[in-house]
């Protein structure tokens, strides 16, 4: 990953912030993106930066605003170069019946989840035509494989991301590009800690027992996904072993998918 340069939305925390880790490691220079309290979102890309000696830049484009996302990328071809590899995870959530969705949720959704993705491969993918090189790894999720109830913009979204990443994979087959999707399960995101411990607190239990009810119905492993499985599996992505895999949805979901 010597001289590359990595783009990951979404990465001040949680998943992002692994695969960024991750790829920072193997040598590449990495944008850290998120609309996280300044202090926050400084304190995580110093702490990258130290950790792996990659030059980190910041970025909190706001991805409703495509404006934004221009800048941001026109940013990191200034400071940094042309970015090398992209990686889609920002994301947004809702969870309401349809009828009670609010339309600005449903439009944040597409834009956040969807739209930016394809506005950010718009503005990177000429230079990696150029140089006949390119990663492209879409975030999509287990639910863009299924559904569950409430989550409608979530669902619409991850499943939409799995088209865009064949289209994508198709248009730059010959061009020395890969796009892929990941599918993770549930991996101990922020926001998925405090869903457990609202559950806990709800019923009266243990945060463990409310982690292994949680899990009982989603994974046969029983166990949350490691962000760190799924960091390593987009940078073996980004690897020479990952050239001939393109149009690719990887599941990382300890055995949802399978049953």
């Amino acid at each position: 990953m010597r001289g590359r340069r990595a783009l990951v939305t979404g990465s001040v925390a949680g998943l992002g912030y692994a695969i960024a880790h991750r790829l920072a490691a193997a040598g590449a220079d990495v944008v850290l993106h998120g609309l996280e309290p300044e202090a926050v979102a400084r304190a995580a890309a110093d702490r990258l930066a130290g950790d792996t000696g990659a030059r980190v830049l910041l970025s909190r484009a706001n991805l409703n605003d495509v404006g934004q996302i221009e800048s941001m990328i026109d940013q990191a071809r200034q400071e940094l170069g042309d970015i090398d590899i992209l990686v889609n995870n920002a994301v947004v959530r809702h969870f309401a019946p349809i009828e009670t969705l609010q339309p600005a949720q449903w439009d944040e959704a597409l834009a956040v989840n969807l739209s930016a993705a394809f506005h950010a491969v718009r503005l990177v993918l000429p230079a990696m035509r150029a140089q006949g090189w390119g990663r492209i790894i879409n975030m999509s999720s287990v639910y863009g494989a299924g559904a569950t109830a409430d989550r409608i913009g979530y669902i619409t979204t991850k499943t939409a991301l799995v088209g865009m990443t064949r289209a994508i994979a198709v248009e730059t087959a010959r061009a020395g590009v890969t796009c892929n999707a990941l599918m993770p399960g549930t991996v101990p995101s922020p926001p998925i800690v405090q869903r457990i411990a609202g559950i806990a607190a709800r019923q009266g239990i243990s945060s463990a027992e409310a982690e292994a009810q949680y899990m009982e119905a989603r994974q046969p492993t029983g166990r949350f996904v490691s962000m760190d499985s799924v960091a390593a599996m987009a940078l073996l992505l980004c690897s020479s072993a990952g050239a001939d895999i393109t149009g690719a949805m990887l599941p990382v979901d300890g055995g949802w998918t399978a049953v």
